[in-house]
């Protein structure tokens, strides 16, 4: 199976300080599955490292009052389409980022508050069809495919 995967948790430095997210474990699940690496936010076409950014009004944010929506979009599509290219039916993405962030995200206000809500690629996903889990659920994942 195809599995589609947020690449700072399979250790690409992608994160928006230019750091990773690695999860050891998880580059486990490539023994018996496909890894399709993805990170949105590059997609998108926005460097990294890049300034922090949270969803606010349903708009994307920087920490400096940019507007960086449109990339945010360009970066979800973009991921759609690889999903799509690869059949990836599953999709584990970073959690709580305004990108990836399935059902918990950021809060808006820059202060490390979550609250409930989607990220724009991971809610695009799911609204195709897609399961998209965070990091935290990988194990489950394995044991169900």
């Amino acid at each position: 199976m195809n599995i589609l995967v947020s690449a700072c948790l399979l250790g690409v430095n992608c994160r928006y300080d230019g750091k990773n997210n690695l999860k050891e474990d998880l580059i486990q699940l490539g023994k018996e599955h496909t890894l399709i690496p993805v990170c949105p936010e590059q997609l998108g076409g926005l460097p990294t490292p890049r300034i922090p950014v949270e969803i606010i009004n349903d708009k994307m944010i920087n920490k400096d009052g940019k507007d960086v929506t449109k990339e945010f979009n360009k970066g979800a599509y973009e991921t759609l389409e690889l999903a799509k290219l690869y059949n990836c039916k599953l999709a584990i993405l970073k959690e709580n980022s305004p990108s990836c962030g399935s059902g918990i995200i950021y809060d808006g206000t820059f202060s490390g508050r979550l609250t409930t809500g989607n990220g724009v690629t991971a809610e695009l996903l799911k609204k195709e069809g897609i399961k998209v889990f965070g990091e935290s659920f990988y194990k489950e994942i394995a044991q169900k495919s």
